[in-house]
């Protein structure tokens, strides 16, 4: 049986990351619109209701209009926008967080935002287990390279003056922060404090706590312990148990994979979560690629780089 996938927004980085990820794959056609036509609605309705999954790949309202075009029953869609990340009638396409059979099922499937992912595996499982109560205020810190940024970003990285560091988000309001309260049922939302650093693509998230000042006061060995039990069946997810001196942001660039590293200090009192994962990877296409696999029913790692 072939799939009829259409991408809308093929044209973007990340549509063309997923592009990459699906070519010569025999059991998938990919519809395509000729360029000229990409922004005609006509011929946009008709691929959007003729595929059997879309994939959008477009700015949050364009998403939102593209959905509306879909007057069929049977057109699946993977959103990889903000758009629908914390809407109650869309899965969340985080499989080794919601549920592989729960991806399988859905019709609407929100990709996860690439900072959001880090944040999610790291803390969503230690607040469904207890480790970590819902009520404990936390801090995400991360870096990420400068591909998920769009043009204007890029030139800024890559010009004649390259910018090596650059923080963003002071004002507390960065679009993920919903989805990484949400998804971890956290009670406050994280105060993240994101940073864009003069490499191409990668990402580094570190979530530190203050252990020792928590009503409930885990290990470091039992949250290790956790993620590891957690993630053990996972083709994608890999948590690190064996000592390692130091994560950089290269660790897991050019691959879909996302790696989970837990350090704490001999006293039990402080413990850094970090994830190590590609802001187009995991982050973006390598995660709308896995979820297409879940949902047509096919291996869940085909077509990515491990």
């Amino acid at each position: 049986m072939t799939h009829k996938i259409f991408i809308d927004g093929a044209a973007g980085t990340t549509g063309l990351e997923i592009g990459e990820r699906l070519a010569g794959r025999t059991e998938i056609t990919i519809l395509a619109i000729d360029d000229a036509k990409r922004k005609d609605s006509t011929a946009r309705r008709e691929a959007l209701n003729t595929a059997d999954v879309v994939i959008l790949c477009l700015p949050d309202d364009a998403a939102r209009a593209a959905v509306a075009l879909i007057e069929n029953s049977h057109t699946r869609v993977i959103d990889a926008s903000t758009a629908h990340r914390v809407a109650p009638d869309w899965t969340y396409g985080f499989p080794e967080i919601v549920g592989h059979g729960t991806v399988a099922r859905a019709r609407r499937v929100s990709n996860p935002g690439c900072y959001a992912t880090g944040f999610i595996a790291l803390v969503a499982p230690l607040v469904k287990a207890g480790l970590i109560s819902a009520n404990v205020p936390l801090t995400c810190n991360a870096v990420s390279g400068y591909s998920g940024g769009g043009k204007a970003m890029i030139a800024e990285f890559v010009d004649d003056a390259p910018t090596a560091w650059r923080g963003y988000a002071l004002g507390l309001a960065h679009k993920h922060v919903p989805e990484m309260q949400y998804h971890t049922g956290l009670v406050l939302p994280p105060l993240f404090a994101p940073a864009v650093v003069n490499t191409h693509r990668g990402m580094i998230l570190d979530v530190p706590i203050q252990l020792g000042s928590l009503d409930i006061r885990p290990s470091v060995v039992a949250i290790r312990s956790c993620l590891a039990s957690h993630y053990a069946e996972s083709p994608v997810v890999r948590v690190h148990c064996d000592a390692v001196d130091a994560v950089t942001i290269e660790r897991a660039a050019g691959t879909d994979r996302l790696e989970l590293f837990v350090f704490g200090n001999a006293a039990d009192t402080q413990v850094r979560l970090v994830a190590a994962l590609d802001n187009l990877g995991k982050g973006a296409a390598g995660a709308a690629v896995q979820n297409l696999n879940i949902m047509l029913g096919l291996d869940p790692t085909m077509g990515l780089t491990l």
